[in-house]
């Protein structure tokens, strides 16, 4: 039974950290607003190919909860009804929640794709909270965090839903994004703690303790980063897609993201010197250390070379890899800890 648990956990990881890049991909092409309504996508389980999909049609028949865009607004359908040569306001509603009354294929097609692979990654995780009450007796902790897991899940499915509310509300993209690390921790926890031989790992409160700092940095950097891509998303609105003056004249959050990197790259080099020196036997901090590269280099692209194809989404997600790296080298480190000695 563990050899499956294990498998699902990780596929779970594999698929969150895919949600992580649809996510990332939303941001970069500004669709967030794609489908305008949550869960459907204008009331659709499978979304409008083209604007005229959207537009009133007459002699047509409507299903509750369809929807509409007439005169630069949102109208739902109030119940099942065929409609006549004229739109009848008295079965429409107009949608409240906001304003936002737009249609754009690419916009709609990549945030609908966000949501599947959302609801995908929703599947192992179920699957793996159902096979954890069979290690109830011997490790309750892995049926306590295995459940945890589902009701973030299903925090993150409903935050997701106040983020297109409140037509991205920027702190609430913020919670979104954070809480989608919990749920990598949660899991990346169940696979370790799932793990029937334990490497045995020189233990060293020190490094333990710095590894935990840079642990809250690479959060920190995470969260700052968000609030320099909402200030990329509003020059976007009112200048356009111009890229060398997105960051002409940046915000305070901006020259703090980026010399918050640098206390971020000495803390992991200090990390990885120890690692080194002491001969702790920690392989993955390398692993550490190469995305601190990749974050370096691709945050230097996108200031001086004006936001290269893919170099956000890139920098987010490495971003969101390295802490889930750094969050299992702790976990390596705090294995007598944490974990109970007998094997599951």
């Amino acid at each position: 039974m563990k050899k499956y648990f294990r498998t699902f956990a990780k596929t779970a990881l594999v698929l969150v950290y895919l949600v992580i890049i649809a996510g990332a991909v939303v941001r970069m092409t500004g669709s967030g607003m794609g489908c305008p309504d949550w869960p459907k996508c204008f009331g659709y389980y499978i979304p409008p190919t083209q604007a005229s999909d959207l537009e009133f049609k007459p002699n047509h028949d409507y299903k509750k909860g369809i929807v509409i865009i007439k005169d630069e607004g949102l109208l739902v359908a109030q119940s099942n009804f065929i409609s006549s040569e004229n739109i009848d306001l008295n079965n429409w509603e107009a949608y409240t929640k906001h304003d936002y009354a737009k249609y754009n294929p690419l916009h709609t097609w990549v945030e609908y794709i966000n949501r599947l692979c959302g609801a995908l990654s929703g599947i192992p995780i179920l699957i793996f909270t159902v096979l954890s009450f069979w290690f109830w007796r011997k490790n309750k902790w892995l049926t306590i965090i295995s459940i945890l897991t589902v009701f973030g899940m299903a925090f993150q499915a409903w935050l997701g839903k106040t983020v297109v509310d409140s037509n991205l509300a920027p702190y609430k993209i913020t919670i979104h994004m954070v809480m989608a690390l919990v749920i990598v921790g949660f899991i990346l926890y169940l696979i370790y703690a799932s793990k029937t031989r334990f490497k045995k790992q020189i233990q060293n409160s020190k490094f333990k303790n710095i590894l935990l700092f840079a642990i809250v940095l690479t959060l920190i950097q995470i969260v700052l980063g968000t609030q320099v891509r909402q200030h990329v998303d509003e020059q976007v609105k009112a200048i356009g897609y111009v890229k060398e003056l997105w960051l002409q004249n940046p915000t305070l959050q901006f020259y703090v993201h980026r010399s918050f990197s640098f206390l971020v790259f000495f803390v992991n080099a200090w990390l990885y010197i120890k690692n080194k020196r002491l001969n702790l036997g920690y392989k993955k901090v390398n692993l550490i250390i190469i995305c601190i590269v990749f974050e370096v280099v691709s945050g230097i692209a996108m200031y001086y070379f004006d936001f290269p194809f893919l170099s956000q989404p890139l920098h987010l997600v490495i971003a969101t890899i390295l802490f889930g790296i750094q969050f299992y080298v702790y976990l390596e480190n705090s294995y007598k800890s944490i974990f109970i000695s007998e094997e599951i």
